[in-house]
């Protein structure tokens, strides 16, 4: 399987000399987790991740796209295998990178994000994700309180690079709260901006975390948590006990790892 086979073609992108609020903007109302930069012939110079943007606190910033760009760990290529292409990705910790016509040219072709691929698998090699999800996930959680301050969690989700955290009380899960949600909360965050004319007060989590949370047991199978992920567009799934205590956690990227072992 080529990467070209599951490519997303209509992932959006943007000029370099645009508006670094239209990127965000871009970003919020996409759910996007990256968005590739490029010139007028749409060859690729960068991407700008969701972690880029919440740097970003003014609605009328003067920054350009080019300000907060950077360039992506790595970038494949319609002709590259899709497993090795995901094996790499795993393990430079990317969920999406850009896709071009070649590493000359460099011309745009789209983004592949590590749901193009799991959502093939389920159609073509549903036996690979048979496994309990017991057998895959992470039971080292970092997880937060209601309490904590928005700017804290965001620091600690920049620090250990997580796109969410599970929010617990007494070890109970009772909310999900991801960099999605700080996007669209509007909320002010740490930046390299001026603090002048911030006003407000760090929000809590309690006021933006999503509670309705998608959790399974130990026991339900990694091909029913795909498919989750990838008709809900969520990156990451609790695993709680009969008492609903957190015990862990499943990512995309442990779903993808377990297809490409």
């Amino acid at each position: 399987m080529r990467v070209g086979e599951i490519v997303n073609e209509k992932h959006p992108s943007i000029y370099e000399d645009e508006l670094a609020t239209k990127a965000r903007a871009i970003i919020r109302d996409f759910s996007l987790r990256i968005l590739p930069v490029t010139n007028r012939e749409r060859k690729l110079l960068g991407i700008i991740s969701r972690g880029a943007v919440m740097t970003i606190s003014s609605s009328v910033s003067p920054i350009k796209v080019k300000g907060i760009m950077a360039s992506p760990k790595h970038t494949a290529t319609n002709e590259d295998d899709a497993f090795q292409t995901v094996k790499i990705m795993i393990r430079l910790d990317e969920w999406c990178l850009p896709v071009v016509n070649s590493l000359t040219e460099k011309i745009l072709k789209g983004v592949l994000g590590l749901e193009n691929f799991i959502g093939t698998i389920i159609k073509i090699s549903p036996e690979k994700l048979a496994k309990p999800v017991s057998e895959i996930m992470s039971t080292n959680v970092l997880a937060c309180s209601p309490e904590d301050e928005i700017d804290n969690v965001w620091r600690l989700m920049q620090n250990k690079s997580l796109g969410g955290l599970p929010v617990v009380v007494k070890g109970k899960l009772v909310g999900i709260i991801t960099q999605k949600d700080l996007i669209e909360s509007g909320a002010l965050l740490p930046t390299f901006e001026s603090h002048k004319g911030r006003h407000r007060s760090s929000t809590k989590i309690s006021a933006i975390m999503k509670t309705n949370v998608v959790a399974v047991q130990p026991f339900i199978k990694a091909i029913r948590v795909a498919k989750i992920m990838v008709s809900k567009n969520i990156g990451r799934v609790p695993v709680v006990d009969e008492d609903g205590k957190l015990i862990g956690i499943v990512d995309r990227e442990d779903i993808a790892r377990l297809i490409v072992k």
